[in-house]
């Protein structure tokens, strides 16, 4: 008798971030996950617990992938404000994602929840002031070094900076890759970095 093929936990979890930030969460249905995962029900639920189990654990990974890439971002850049710009100017680049996946799942998550949702809009909330956070971190730092002045508020400008981010994803949902988005990224990517300009050189 043919064994079933093991599930890869990393592998799921992959293929059902795609799909719920492609489809959202009320619209994706058992039968997609089924599909998805190559799972049958019982074995996604042994697995997963529950379809908002398995959400909240998508949520959670999308979330850490771009922690980190910020992290790395910032990490290999001798410069917190350039880490920062060209971060934004990655966004104008991705024309491989389907046009779904463009625009930030957790945002999307926030706008599609309802009353009954609490659980994960409270999860998405959570996870963009965590964002937020990271943001304001490499903008401490940028002050710490002298990119910013005393002055400088890195609370302030890491909500303007994702404001900036939300908006610019939005717009990469629309129209994904053409030259005015480019545009549009190099014109707030120039902008963080003229911030240096506020201190005496």
């Amino acid at each position: 008798m043919t064994r079933a093929r093991p599930y890869d936990r990393e592998e799921a979890l992959d293929a059902a971030m795609t799909l719920f930030w492609r489809k959202g969460f009320h619209a994706t249905s058992l039968k997609d996950l089924e599909n998805a995962l190559n799972m049958k029900p019982g074995s996604i639920y042994a697995a997963f617990n529950s379809k908002e189990a398995l959400y909240l654990a998508t949520l959670e990974r999308y979330f850490e992938r771009n922690r980190d890439a910020l992290r790395q971002m910032a990490e290999a850049s001798p410069s917190p404000l350039k880490a920062l710009a060209d971060h934004l100017r990655s966004f104008a680049g991705e024309d491989g994602a389907k046009p779904a996946c463009r625009a930030c799942m957790l945002i999307k998550t926030l706008l599609t929840a309802t009353e009954e949702d609490d659980a994960i809009a409270t999860q998405a909330r959570h996870y963009l002031d965590a964002m937020t956070e990271e943001i304001r971190a490499i903008f401490e730092k940028a002050k710490t070094l002298g990119e910013l002045p005393e002055s400088a508020d890195p609370a302030r400008l890491a909500q303007r900076y994702q404001a900036d981010m939300t908006a610019l994803r939005i717009e990469t949902h629309r129209a994904p890759a053409t030259p005015a988005l480019k545009a549009l990224a190099e014109d707030m990517a120039q902008e963080v970095e003229g911030m240096r300009t506020w201190h005496a050189a």
